[in-house]
């Protein structure tokens, strides 16, 4: 199932980060993606440059599914992709998984199973999804990373 995204763009700016970026729709190798581009900068407590959507006004059930499938392009660097549930009650609680972004479009698939609980001892239930974001986070560098398309997939 292919999602229709309404991305938008956060930065660790929302708490006190000097990281910057931004997220804008681009043609690259001929494809129309949203495109998140910056620099993480860890100063002040910062971090990160995000670019997020959510999947309706509550949550979103994604259990006949067995994971998200993206079509990345990239700079080679390591990403974040990260969801949110609806049981998730602080900005900083997430489910996150890494990819990387290579220099050529590439579908990468993360099983649901993959995502790791981030500052929660919640478990990760995909019939209460509510957010995804790709991200690039943790360390300084550029970022530059393109998707055209989100979707569910099933094996």
């Amino acid at each position: 199932m292919q999602l229709d995204p309404d991305w938008e763009y956060v930065a660790d700016g929302v708490m006190g980060g000097v990281s910057q970026g931004r997220a804008s729709k681009a043609e690259i190798a001929g494809r129309a993606a949203m495109r998140l581009t910056g620099q993480v900068s860890l100063e002040n407590n910062g971090g990160f440059v995000q670019m997020a959507f959510d999947l309706g006004d509550g949550s979103f059930d994604a259990s006949a599914w067995d994971g998200i499938e993206l079509q990345v392009y990239g700079n080679d660097e390591e990403y974040d992709l990260r969801v949110r549930t609806d049981e998730l009650e602080r900005p900083w609680h997430s489910f996150r998984a890494d990819f990387i972004a290579p220099p050529k479009w590439t579908t990468i698939r993360i099983p649901f199973t993959a995502f790791e609980p981030h500052r929660t001892d919640k478990s990760f239930d995909p019939a209460r999804l509510r957010r995804i974001g790709v991200l690039a986070i943790g360390r300084e560098f550029e970022a530059d990373v393109a998707v055209a398309t989100v979707s569910f997939y099933t094996e």
